[in-house]
């Protein structure tokens, strides 16, 4: 019998459609973060209480005790229509940019071809983390010279003949950053309790400083809506260096 545990791995081949597909549910994963925070937030409460009273005053369904328990009800079809509506209106304002980030990384050359991208410097890596043989998390960290490029697939076909042949030249070149940075970090859900990800993240740095000298340095870019990654990266060393901006509604911090 096979013995059963944890293992890290490179990419390969026949992992391309899981790994996409995980890419994917990773930066979607902020846009149901942000929905249940902004959702039981206390100021959304209240607009909430706010405006299903309001709506029970205007069309007279305060309770009627004299009818029995039934006499209850009448005031909570206020509730649930406010309830969906402000539900509707969270998920409107904060889908759009949280769909706009995942298509962003999914047209990016790293994900176009990512044995051929992560080959490019010894010092990058796409590993796959699985436990008994069932997939578990990705990590992937790029050296290359090109590291810090946040450029689409389509941005590089819209630049001028020139600058494109130059662009895809840069793209199959090889060689080693001085920065290096990590581009998807993911666990399932499931796994997130067991501090597994520490492992993953523990391997990915010491492959990266290890095989090249010539890493100095490893940026990744966090969220506070996704608390396990910022966690993870804080308690192996990384600090924050600048705040990138705010996303949602109630303007959840995102920090290189």
């Amino acid at each position: 019998m096979a013995e059963s545990g944890a293992c890290i791995r490179l990419y390969e081949a026949s992992d391309e459609k899981l790994v996409k597909f995980s890419i994917g549910k990773a930066a979607m994963e902020g846009l149901a973060a942000a929905n249940r925070s902004a959702c039981f937030h206390p100021f959304t409460l209240s607009v909430w209480v706010a405006l299903s009273c309001t709506m029970i005053q205007l069309l007279d369904w305060w309770p009627k005790p004299e009818y029995g328990l039934l006499g209850y009800f009448p005031g909570l079809p206020a509730f649930g229509c406010w309830g969906a509506v402000i539900l509707y209106l969270i998920d409107w304002f904060h889908r759009p940019p949280f769909e706009a980030a995942s298509l962003d990384l999914l047209r990016r050359p790293d994900v176009a071809d990512i044995a051929k991208y992560y080959s490019r410097s010894p010092s990058s890596g796409f590993f796959i983390l699985e436990y008994d043989g069932k997939f578990v998390g990705l990590l992937a960290i790029d050296a290359s010279k090109d590291s810090q490029s946040q450029d689409t697939v389509m941005d590089i076909k819209k630049l001028s003949p020139s600058l494109h042949t130059e662009k895809r030249k840069d793209l199959v070149s090889r060689g080693t950053s001085s920065v290096a940075t990590i581009r998807h970090f993911y666990i399932d859900e499931p796994y997130r309790t067991t501090g597994i990800q520490e492992d993953l993240l523990a391997h990915a740095v010491q492959h990266a400083f290890k095989v090249d000298d010539a890493v100095k340095e490893i940026k990744a870019t966090t969220t506070s809506l996704i608390p396990y990654t910022q966690k993870c990266l804080r308690k192996t060393g990384f600090v924050l260096e600048k705040p990138l901006g705010k996303l949602g509604v109630y303007g959840w911090k995102s920090d290189l």
